[in-house]
């Protein structure tokens, strides 16, 4: 018997850059316009990624706008960038746990005087 060479899907890490609209409750800085959170997130493929990343968000009471992609840890590294261990670290943890990691919140401000 041979059997049928379907690739077995795995899950791996997908690096997201989510901005979030402001709502209420949402745990942003009072001034905050809304924020950029880096996000590892596991999937089968990214758009998997993507939608729990989403979902789990909404959870949250945060605002999803945009969803950019940055590719998988091997994707990155092959593409120039360097993973630091901190965040290799956290990577680790998505995976081990099938969850998304929000590594960093970066919130947006109005310019004031502008």
């Amino acid at each position: 018997m041979t059997m049928n060479a379907e690739k077995i899907k795995t899950q791996q890490i997908y690096t997201l850059i989510v901005q979030v609209g402001r709502k209420e409750d949402d745990g942003l800085p009072a001034d905050a316009t809304g924020a950029a959170l880096m996000c590892f997130a596991s999937g089968v493929d990214e758009a998997e990624a993507v939608r729990e990343t989403v979902a789990l968000l909404k959870q949250a009471d945060l605002a999803p706008l945009d969803v950019t992609g940055h590719g998988t840890r091997e994707e990155r590294e092959a593409a120039g960038e360097e993973i630091d261990e901190t965040e290799a670290m956290l990577m680790a943890r998505a995976l081990d746990e099938n969850a998304v990691v929000v590594a960093q919140v970066t919130p947006f401000f109005d310019e004031k005087g502008s």
